[in-house]
């Protein structure tokens, strides 16, 4: 399971992907494709699993849940794995009850598993492994900075920044984020962070306020 989410009537919903090897025992994988499951008793049994995402040109999966600020939209983010695409995002209005067709996302957002946590102020901080054709943090562990409204205008955001420089390929990732009550983010993922050293686990600490006062620098006259 990706994602995990406590729906408006109680319900839980859980999201993940399958190329049909496992869901259908089909023995040959095929193409991936997202799928929705419910649990109506706080999870200790959970329905039969619903698809409500795949393209024949893409490969749609990791699929990555956020909640806009007032609570009434909920949002996919979907890593494409051809590496021929962007990665994608869904919308639902209704509580997971029917999704939009797989749109592209502008390439701020393309990677692989996207997590996101809303601010105290409506924006969205979301964390992933970068893979951005031609991108200067190809590979790399990144934040983006942006709201709501960008996932559904396909809209760039406010900023990238790279978290850390992965040394090894694009091994890093899957993180974890978190928002303590003192508007501090924490960041947790794997990575290959020192050339020639075995992968290791780091935490990144940062605050908005420290993004925004960088952002306004930046975009002082110079």
């Amino acid at each position: 399971m990706s994602s995990l989410e406590r729906l408006h009537d109680g319900r839980y919903a859980a999201f993940f992907h399958d190329d049909g090897r496992f869901l259908h025992a089909a023995g040959a994988p095929g193409p991936f494709r997202v799928f929705q499951t419910l649990s109506e008793d706080g999870g200790l049994t959970w329905g039969a699993p619903r698809e409500i995402a795949s393209r024949a040109d893409a490969q749609l999966c990791e699929p990555g849940l956020v909640r806009s600020p007032e609570g009434q939209t909920l949002a996919l983010l979907l890593r494409e794995n051809s590496r021929t695409h962007e990665s994608f995002v869904i919308i639902s209005r209704d509580e997971g009850a029917s999704w939009s067709a797989p749109r592209e996302l502008p390439r701020a957002l393309t990677g692989d598993r996207h997590v996101a946590r809303s601010t105290a102020d409506g924006r969205l901080f979301v964390v992933f492994r970068d893979m951005a054709q031609d991108s200067p943090t190809r590979g790399d562990w990144v934040g983006w900075l942006g709201s709501f409204e960008d996932l559904e205008r396909g809209t760039s955001g406010l900023a990238r920044v790279r978290l850390l420089g992965n040394t090894h390929a694009a091994d890093c990732g899957y993180s974890g984020l978190e928002l303590l009550p003192d508007g501090t983010f924490v960041a947790t993922s794997y990575g290959h962070w020192v050339a020639g050293e075995p992968p290791f686990i780091v935490s990144v600490r940062l605050r908005l306020a420290e993004l925004d006062e960088r952002l306004a620098q930046l975009a002082a006259p110079r």
